[in-house]
């Protein structure tokens, strides 16, 4: 389970009022250097930096709640678009997902797991967590081991892909492992690396700017 994750950006200010103001998410800390906001049972802060950054991660929500979500969200934002669609489905995950940027240019997919379900209106804790970092290194076998060695397994086998999408994790939760340069699904972007921070279960992991990993 990914219960906290850090991204950087130099637009603090706009990234607030996005994550509060239109998808009305609950802030549980706020300075002028960054800000935390609760999805479900994770937390995703934002810490000032001078250079851009942007990154890929997802957010679980209720596979019977996707269609209510997506007009929920179309009435706030544009979705992305790819192939002339705007959502998809994954049949190896059984789920549907929706895309959109934020202000800062953070690729926000929005997965509905077809089987798991949550009753009555669409709240904020229809945000159930947070399913999917991206993390961008050109060292992708050496941060796969480690990932491994930690004891978060790759799905469909054990050796990662050096230049292609690697999800690692088990569930509903995953780390998405690519190389820079390769294209973000419903997204005009490339993947590059930018340093973050995430726990994963226990476990504090923190990528650099060079996309070189460490644990503790």
């Amino acid at each position: 389970m990914i219960k906290s994750a850090k991204l950087y950006t130099n637009n603090i200010k706009a990234l607030r009022r996005f994550y509060v103001n239109i998808l009305e998410l609950d802030m549980t800390e706020s300075t002028s250097e960054q800000f935390t906001v609760r999805i479900g049972e994770s937390y995703l802060t934002f810490t000032q930096t001078d250079k851009p950054a942007f990154y890929h991660f997802a957010i679980n929500i209720p596979g019977n709640q996707f269609s209510m979500m997506k007009y929920w969200i179309t009435d706030r934002i544009t979705l992305n678009r790819e192939e002339g669609r705007d959502e998809v489905y994954f049949p190896s995950f059984d789920a549907d997902s929706m895309y959109f940027e934020d202000p800062a240019g953070n690729i926000v997919e929005l997965i509905g797991r077809r089987k798991r379900d949550l009753f009555g209106d669409l709240t904020k804790e229809s945000f159930l967590n947070i399913s999917e970092i991206g993390i961008t290194t050109p060292h992708v076998v050496e941060v796969g081991d480690e990932l491994q060695d930690l004891g978060i397994p790759l799905r469909n086998g054990t050796e990662v892909e050096p230049n292609e999408l690697n999800f690692l994790g088990r569930g509903d939760t995953f780390i998405v492992l690519v190389p820079p340069g390769r294209r973000w699904y419903f997204s005009k972007k490339v993947a590059e690396a930018y340093p973050l921070e995430l726990t994963w279960n226990d476990a504090h992991i923190k990528l650099n700017g060079e996309g070189n990993l460490s644990i503790e």
